[in-house]
């Protein structure tokens, strides 16, 4: 993980600001971009990276890779503790460390014992700045010890009693995961009578006959080893008593009335209850006091456990369990204490400073009991550790006052109880760099005259450097309310005129050197269109110009686009484009719409658009209907300061009635030239009072409106003059928003000219900090819309306000908005980060939110991290991008779908403020379980025999965890595709190929085949193939005698057609001549019974399908005479539990999914028959 570098300011002077450096894999927060070079040459003390998990359990059949890795300048060297003293890899062949880093690679499959390198293990990363350390990684070999053999005696029980089955499963690191299974492999069903305690136990609330059995098997099951270890079977028989004997719950677990249980904060809390009853007891839970907490209580095993999430101090207290049935009830009560393991409240970061600054290491940290905090220098107790008269330690602070370059070191804090530690790296960095400017020396920038111009000096030093600009070869330094001078070093000039043409020298100063850079900057004329297109009406099949002539600075090219209606110009020959004009020829209905030209240069682009009206041709005589002539003789009277009366007389509507008139105005004093819509009224009057501004020299103009169009505005009326007074109003829009970590912008929407009231606008701003008893600080500025404030404490709020003022006085008090100043990167990572896997695809997370005081912004959410680190089954590494998944807000847990099954991840959590990504959480690591597999990759039927044929086939694709085995099904298929019975093999996991012997010659097989897993069986694929022929019987096939090539037997048939031809041409002309022919009255009475509908069975024939009415038989079992499938009598086989084929155990051994139809269609074991109906006779057909 990455660690974050804070900033330190001097305590002498507030007007000397402090070297403010971020490293990002050197240095990042500074306002420039820092270049490759500058990386390379800045020292930087070791930072650890990546390291092993504290308690690291190994696979000992594999090698042991115990991760170290760390960055710094120069590149750091590594070293190892084991057990407390110096490991020396080079005095043991096993042992050797990766080049470039730190991590250790123990080779134990080439010879090593991994229980001779069990053992607590620290690296050391050390360069010339310093020392960082790992936390301390302890190595542990797993273990999955067999089960001790013991003698089960059978468990005679009368019905209705309680009984409980030990499983004791051997201890094993980690401990194993228990279930209960039959020889089968079956799972054992549980209920609310029947169910599986925490310990391993299976316990009966009461016996039944059905529970009688002698395989009642406990399995453990080792995940690290990928081991599972099975008890002696254990019998039960059960004799029954009538009647049974109702009985009030007892509790079979825990005993007592009372018991306690600590658990570590963020853990999840596990609390068990099981009763004995008849009839079988409920389960209730009940916290004394209080109420279970929502959104993280969850009840399992029927309500026997009561599971809660992420439990905290508050969830601390006393839970009652309380079992009921009709006869009573008991209740047991377990007093839970939380307790805590170290956590951070506020953890060191790292610390650059220049020679001569101060600066602080806070270490702060919580738990229960209260953490202990101790402090290391380069990896040794601080107090025995070299003296440096810079540093002072104050309990869980580290004072550092007039640092020099021998101060840098790496301070490493611990904090502990008996529950953990916490140990973190923090680096003091002083440098000494003379300045240096960043930004292309003799860069050029051009602007439009009129708007701002911005130079840049992006800068580097330690101390921070002093930038000033210049002007000119022997210019002098630049000040002035017309510069605005950035903590970047940017020089902003807010209104660049022709005359601010020139060259502009930047200079950075330290005490260390200077140096300094020239820039140049060219203000250009702004493109302006001093003939813009006209509305214009054009009758249908006429012609039409629409004019668009600019005037453009001498230095630019400028490029004329021309739009209708926003679009493109049609792709037709009738459109012409000129230089300044476009010609539509034969204009039709279609062209009707806006025509807009934009000139566009590469600094600025202006636009100007016109309406064509397209109307019929008139016929003749026609009425001409046009847009009215422009209204004329307009008169101003009853002049006073804030009104006035206009008068006017409307120009000839050209057979089109005035609709209504348009007034526009125009302030000589401020916007001469520009036209403003004042207010309109209806057509039948003229004359309006008018409401008036002051300091404004006004003139009118009135446009008339039709329902063909606008006039063309009438002649100005006479200037008026009105008086100047106070402002009126405040600028709008006021914010307040920090660009910086240290500033607060401060900005406004400028008053409009006509709005200043008077001579002299400038504008008063204001601001306080909020919820502080600090005065108003004022500045009064003009010309502006933005004020910065810089030095202001990270990301506060303040009161903001901006008054308008004049020459005459001030505008009314304005109201105050709240704004705040710069956010900066959030400080602190979200601490005690958890997952919970939920099945082999989902996992959820949850965290604690960080403090808000150290969001230092607007806090947006979390953004989680998470990418898979290996599959399990295949030990194979590939390069996996990360996913990201965001919770907006102030969520602290979140889910993650789409996981691989039996694969291991890492994931951390990121606190998101306006400003960007805190530190990510240390990498937490959770597995998936194991899935059912796909289907085997192919399957191949080779070499057939007589009686033999072999099969070949590939692993699954996707093995989702570990194979156990493979399962063959085959069954022959006959002639008329009906299935014979089905065989079942199971053939190892290590196997991919066989001879299947004992066939039967010249027949076809149907072979079905899937893999499976612990979990249960995968999609199977299938294929078919025969065996071949007996030689003898084939020569004796060839030896007989096809009749239907025989010529005897062909002139036969030749006779017998022609006998039938000659009958039926007599039948037709003894029916013309009027004969009578009977046939259809013997047909009636003599009706043959072999062409009756066949009713008996259906008279239909089995064949071979495979859809779903197919379903597998016992075997040997033949189709019922009701012509029903009856589904065989299943147990509870891993095979059929889950999605499909996709069963999968939980972690405690029970299933995860339901019956489902999604299964490949089994094989049919056998098929139904019926005898075939009598064929018909031929010669009916004839008749």
């Amino acid at each position: 993980m990455q660690p974050k570098i804070m900033m330190r300011k001097k305590s002498i002077s507030a007007s000397k600001a402090s070297l403010v450096l971020f490293l990002c894999q050197m240095i990042s927060a500074l306002d420039v971009p820092l270049d490759s070079k500058l990386l390379e040459e800045l020292s930087q003390p070791p930072t650890i990276t990546q390291q092993s998990p504290k308690d690291y359990i190994v696979d000992p059949r594999e090698n042991i890779v115990i991760q170290c890795e760390a960055k710094g300048k120069p590149p750091p060297s590594f070293s190892w503790t084991r057990n407390g003293t110096h490991f020396d890899i080079d005095k043991d062949a096993q042992v050797t460390m990766k080049p470039n880093s730190g991590t250790l690679v123990i080779n134990i499959m080439n010879g090593g014992k991994a229980e001779a390198y069990e053992g607590v293990y620290q690296c050391t990363a050390r360069n010339e700045r310093g020392a960082a350390i790992s936390n301390n990684i302890v190595i542990r070999p797993s273990r999955s010890p067999l089960w001790t053999k013991e003698r089960l005696e059978p468990n005679h029980v009368r019905e209705g009693d309680s009984l409980v089955l030990h499983c004791r499963p051997p201890v094993g690191l980690p401990p194993p995961i228990i279930f209960w299974m039959d020889n089968a492999f079956q799972r054992l069903p549980q209920s609310e009578r029947v169910s599986q305690g925490l310990n391993g136990d299976l316990y009966f609330s009461n016996v039944q006959p059905e529970d009688t059995r002698e395989d009642y098997i406990c399995y453990a099951r080792f995940n690290h080893t990928q081991t599972i270890q099975q008890k002696q079977p254990i019998s039960v028989k059960v004799y029954s008593t009538k009647p049974v004997t109702e009985r009030q719950p007892v509790l079979l677990t825990p005993t007592g009335s009372t018991s306690t249980k600590v658990e570590l904060r963020g853990n999840v809390l596990l609390l068990e209850c099981i009763a004995a009853g008849v009839p079988t007891p409920v389960i209730r839970w009940i916290k004394e006091g209080g109420e279970l907490p929502a959104n993280r209580t969850f009840f399992e095993n029927f309500e026997k456990t009561l599971k809660i999430i992420d439990v905290s101090e508050a969830d601390s207290g006393n839970y009652k369990c309380i079992a009921r049935n009709i006869l009573g009830s008991a209740h047991h009560v377990i007093s839970v204490t939380v307790k805590a393991a170290p956590y951070w409240i506020t953890a060191p970061r790292n610390l650059v400073l220049s020679p001569g600054e101060d600066g602080t290491l806070i270490c702060r940290a919580n738990g229960n009991p209260k953490p202990n905090i101790s402090w290391l220098a380069n990896g040794v107790p601080i107090a025995i550790a070299p003296e440096d008269p810079s540093r002072k330690v104050d309990g869980d602070t580290i004072i550092f006052s007039h640092v020099q370059e021998r101060s840098s070191a790496v301070y490493q804090c611990n904090a502990s109880n008996e529950y953990g530690y916490l140990l973190a790296n923090a680096f003091v960095n002083v440098l000494a760099e003379p300045p240096r400017i960043l930004t292309t020396a003799n860069k050029l920038y051009q602007v439009i005259a009129d708007s701002p111009a911005l130079l840049d000096c992006a800068y580097f030093g330690s101390p921070k450097p002093e930038i000033e600009w210049f002007k000119g070869v022997k210019g002098s330094i630049l000040r002035g309310n017309e510069y605005i001078f950035h903590d970047n070093g940017t020089l902003e000039i807010p209104v660049a005129q022709k005359d601010s043409t020139g060259t502009y020298t930047c200079v950075a100063r330290n005490e260390l050197g200077k140096i300094q850079n020239e820039v140049h900057l060219e203000v250009k004329d702004a493109t302006m269109i001093i003939k813009q297109p006209e509305y214009k009406v054009i009758q249908r099949y006429g012609q039409v110009s629409f004019e668009c002539i600019i005037k453009h600075d001498s230095t630019l090219l400028p490029t004329i686009i021309w739009l209708k209606d926003n679009d493109a110009l049609p792709d037709d020959e009738r459109f012409l484009v000129g230089k300044d004009n476009l010609t539509i020829m034969n204009v039709t209905d279609k062209d009707d719409g806006t025509y807009t030209c934009i000139v566009n240069t590469t600094l600025d682009s202006v636009s100007a658009s016109a309406v064509l009206t397209v109307v019929a041709a008139p016929p003749t005589p026609a009425i001409i209907y046009a847009r009215p002539n422009p209204p004329f003789d307009l008169e101003l009277t009853g002049q006073l300061e804030r009104s006035v009366e206009l008068s006017w007389i409307p120009g000839d509507e050209n057979n089109s009635p005035i609709t209504n008139f348009v007034i526009e105005y125009e302030d000589g004093l401020h916007e001469p030239g520009v036209w403003h819509y004042q207010t309109e009224v209806p057509g039948t009057q003229t004359t309006v009072q008018l409401k008036l501004s002051p300091y404004v020299n006004y003139s009118f103009r009135v446009i008339a409106v039709n329902e063909i169009g606008r006039s063309q505005p009438s002649e100005p009326s006479e200037q008026y003059l009105t008086k100047s007074a106070n402002p009126d109003e405040n600028p709008s829009n006021v914010q307040g928003i920090g660009s910086e970590p240290d500033n607060l912008v401060i900005t406004w929407e400028s008053l409009k000219g006509f709005q200043s009231n008077g001579p002299g606008l400038q504008y008063k701003v204001s601001w306080r900090q909020k919820d502080v008893d600090d005065e108003w600080t004022s500045v009064i500025v003009a010309n502006v819309s933005k004020y910065i404030v810089s030095g202001t404490p990270t990301f506060v709020p303040y009161e903001i306000k901006v008054q308008a003022l004049n020459d005459l006085g001030y505008a009314p008090e304005p109201s105050e908005v709240i704004g705040h100043s710069g956010e900066d990167l959030p400080m602190v990572a979200p601490g005690n980060v958890q997952v919970h896997v939920i099945n082999s695809t989902l996992a959820k997370v949850h965290w604690d939110p960080v403090p808000l005081k150290t969001v230092r912004g607007h806090l947006q959410g979390y953004k989680v991290y998470y990418w898979k680190v290996q599959s399990l089954s295949r030990r194979s590494r590939r390069h996996v991008e990360k996913k990201i998944l965001t919770f907006r807000g102030n969520k602290t847990f979140g889910m993650l779908p789409g996981l691989e099954p039996y694969s291991s991840y890492k994931l951390n959590v990121r606190v998101v403020n306006g400003k960007g990504e805190g530190p990510a959480s240390p990498d937490k690591i959770f597995k998936t379980p194991e899935g059912v597999p796909s289907s085997p990759s192919f399957l191949k039927i080779t070499n057939p025999t007589l009686d033999s044929l072999t099969l070949e086939w590939g692993s699954p694709t996707h093995p989702n965890g570990v194979l156990i085995s493979y399962i063959l099904k085959f069954q022959p298929i006959n002639n008329t595709h009906e299935l014979g019975p089905l065989v079942e093999i199971r053939i190892p996991a290590n196997e991919s190929s066989m001879i299947l012997k004992n066939l039967n010659y010249s027949t076809r097989y149907k072979f079905y085949f899937n893999a499976q897993t612990s979990v249960g069986s995968g999609s199977q694929i299938t294929e078919e193939a025969v065996t071949i022929m007996d030689e003898g019987k084939m020569a004796m096939a060839s030896r007989q005698v096809d009749i239907a090539t025989q010529g005897w037997f062909i002139g036969l048939m030749c006779a017998v057609a022609l006998l039938i031809l000659i009958l039926l041409i007599v039948c037709f002309i003894r029916r013309n001549k009027g004969g009578k022919y009977p046939v259809k009255e013997k047909e009636d009475a003599h009706a043959d019974p072999e062409i009756q509908p066949m009713k008996e069975d259906d008279g239909t024939f089995g064949e071979y399908s495979d859809t779903e009415d197919h379903k597998p038989l016992k075997k040997g079992s033949r189709t019922p005479s009701d012509r029903t499938v009856k589904k065989e009598d299943s147990d509870d086989s891993l095979v059929d539990y889950g999605e499909g084929v996709n069963g999968q155990f939980n972690e405690d051994g029970s299933f995860i999914g339901q019956y489902s139809g999604k299964k490949e269609k089994e094989p049919a074991e056998g098929n139904e028959s019926s005898e075939a109906p009598s064929p018909v006779n031929a010669m009916n057909s004839f008749v």
